[in-house]
């Protein structure tokens, strides 16, 4: 039973039916609320039109409706807007919206915790730790509020932004849900993608979830002493494991897996590591995403050399493994790859 004074997107969809119950509504009222919640994007109860003015009442009274509010909203030259989102207890996440070059999808980049406590080195987010975990009902209002600010559909999301999603499973399972659902946000199962640093418990478990969506893994190195300099929390799921783990997951789901690999100037581009991580992708039905590392304030790494790139696309594609060169975007409002962090907070306190 959900505790009076809790916010409404502070409890799972699961819950409304008990919600409403408790209030002494029949059942179909959760669906309503539901629909005004996260289909319209209700910003008050007063919209909520067809549900029963006392019903209204007791749930402003008792679950209250909380905004966003938009603190910055900056937008790149190349059509990249990021925003910071503050919810009512003060935290502070950022949200990435990417308009397609042809304008034809809208993908958001999406928090799933208020800081994170992977404490990657080559990541902004990371040097900041961990303000809490966010509600499904937080992750998705910053869809929500994409789609209100640009007046825009998105098509696409991807759980790349703040946070670590699978130390927040149930959450972030419960955001995605809300989503994909006809009566929430009707985005495809396959337009949704989760990047996890590699937790193989949250990757056992999301290989059995019913809906389609798509995994992606920050690898960064197939060197287990070179992913360990770069991501230090990740040595409690060494890379032989995470390795057999996907295996699992590609042969329980049929779907591949993407890496994520950012290419650090001397740091994990050499020779030596491209053959490493031709090894550990043979076997796997995986897709392998190139990212130039982008400048975050006081970081040492720097990106490598273009030949560089090229050489690691053509020698990868030799051993028939589809690999792309992300199309870094916003950059110049570091809300590029590794730069997010919550900038606002400091300029203004």
């Amino acid at each position: 039973m959900t505790r009076m004074n809790t916010p409404i997107k502070n409890i799972l969809p699961s819950e409304f039916d008990a919600l409403v119950k408790g209030l002494g509504q029949p059942s179909f009222r959760s669906k309503q609320l539901f629909e005004w919640l996260y289909g319209k994007g209700a910003q008050s109860y007063e919209e909520m039109t067809n549900l029963p003015a006392k019903f209204r009442a007791q749930l402003a009274q008792e679950h209250p409706l909380h905004n966003v509010e938009v603190l910055e909203h900056a937008i790149s030259s190349d059509g990249t807007h990021k925003m910071i989102l503050q919810y009512h207890d003060g935290v502070c996440v950022e949200t990435v919206a990417i308009p397609s070059r042809n304008g034809e999808r809208l993908t958001v980049c999406f928090s799933t915790q208020a800081g994170c406590p992977m404490a990657c080195a080559f990541c902004a987010t990371g040097k900041e730790g961990l303000s809490r975990n966010l509600f499904a009902g937080e992750i998705v209002d910053q869809v929500l509020t994409v789609q209100r600010l640009l007046g825009r559909r998105v098509s696409n999301v991807v759980g790349m932004g703040q946070g670590e999603p699978f130390l927040n499973y149930d959450n972030v399972l419960a955001a995605l849900r809300i989503m994909n659902s006809d009566k929430g946000l009707g985005i495809g199962a396959r337009h949704i993608c989760i990047s996890t640093c590699g937790i193989i418990p949250g990757i056992e478990r999301f290989s059995h979830e019913p809906e389609q969506f798509t995994l992606a893994v920050s690898l960064h190195s197939a060197s287990q002493a070179t992913r360990l300099q770069l991501m230090p929390k990740t040595n409690s799921f060494p890379l032989p494991e995470l390795k057999s783990s996907l295996a699992r997951y590609i042969e329980i789901t049929n779907r591949r897996v993407t890496f994520e690999y950012i290419m650090i100037d001397n740091v994990n581009d050499k020779e030596s590591n491209l053959q490493e991580l031709l090894q550990f992708c043979k076997g796997l039905l995986c897709h392998v995403n190139l990212i130039p590392i982008n400048a975050v304030p006081e970081s040492p790494f720097k990106p490598s050399k273009q030949q560089t790139i090229q050489k690691w696309i053509d020698v990868t594609a030799k051993h028939g493994i589809e690999t792309t060169l992300r199309d870094s975007r916003g950059s110049d409002i570091a809300g590029a790859c590794g730069q997010l962090k919550n900038t606002f907070t400091q300029q203004h306190s």
